[in-house]
């Protein structure tokens, strides 16, 4: 199997095991502090690694980690506006379809031409997402509406931070990944702040944070590096399908370690999303 498909796996994985971490963290806490605190320690994470193994960027290495921190801040924030509404069942995947299909586009854009076998592993991918994240309980048309742009917003957010990530220069080193973390951070503690959610760890209840959000930092901050290295290995498109898969991975952990039931929906989805990752592999 090419390195760049097993990176951009990876990748999933780690971004599936943040999304569990912070989420559980996020029952217990607010979900806001437990966002800073990952994105956060991300930054220190990547600083001291870029300072120990220093590389080359240039200006426009740290312009598209600017871009990138925007594009992850924004998705999000929007997720986090969709789980606060209770539409969660329509914004995540939305979200997660829209983050895999919006760099497959740019990619041919900037010609990449993918063989028919690799096309089919991608269109196969898109439904899966779709059905491992959509939740069981359904949405009153009305909250559907509002659901439809958060997720689609919360989408390019993330479609923009996969794209952003792999214009950074292989001998940039990890400087400018750990400028997208802090960027990130900013940004969330204005959005934060402007919808009045509290986002600095209360005494009493900081460890705690501190916890589930360092541990989800550090997975975040992985998943960041694998993509940023599989993009060199691989294509955009199969790189941003391949890391769109980590909603798998939070069902996975959800249910290996909170027993949380796998409906027959969900169970599909995971059987198309294997046999799309095979195809790819193949491609």
């Amino acid at each position: 199997m090419n390195i760049g498909i097993l990176l951009a796996l990876s990748s999933a994985f780690a971004y599936g095991a943040a999304d569990f971490i912070g989420g559980v963290g996020s029952r217990r806490y607010s979900s806001w502090q437990v966002v800073l605190v990952g994105q956060a320690t991300g930054a220190l994470v990547m600083l001291v690694a870029g300072l120990m193994l220093p590389g080359s960027p240039a200006t426009s290495d740290f312009s598209w980690a600017l871009l990138a921190g925007v594009g992850s801040a924004t998705g999000s924030i929007f997720l986090f506006r969709g789980l606060a509404r209770g539409r969660m069942g329509l914004v995540a995947p939305i979200s997660a379809v829209g983050a895999a299909v919006l760099p497959v586009l740019v990619g041919v854009v900037l010609g990449e031409r993918p063989g028919w076998l690799v096309w089919v592993g991608v269109l196969a991918a898109l439904p899966g997402i779709w059905l491992v994240s959509r939740e069981t309980t359904s949405d009153r048309p009305a909250r559907a509406r509002g659901a439809l742009v958060d997720g689609a917003i919360a989408g390019v957010g993330f479609g923009v931070l996969f794209i952003a990530l792999a214009q950074i220069s292989a001998d940039a080193g990890l400087l400018p990944l750990a400028a997208n973390q802090l960027i990130g951070a900013i940004l969330t503690i204005v959005a934060a702040t402007s919808l009045g959610q509290p986002w600095r760890p209360r005494r009493g209840v900081g460890a705690g944070v501190v916890g589930w959000g360092s541990a989800s930092g550090v997975l975040g901050a992985s998943g960041t590096l694998a993509f940023v290295v599989a993009t060199g290995a691989t294509s955009l498109g199969i790189a941003g399908v391949l890391a769109s898969l980590y909603p798998v991975v939070t069902v996975l952990l959800a249910a290996g370690v909170l027993g949380e039931r796998i409906s027959a929906r969900q169970r599909t989805g995971i059987g198309i999303c294997t046999l799309a990752v095979a195809t790819l592999a193949l491609g």
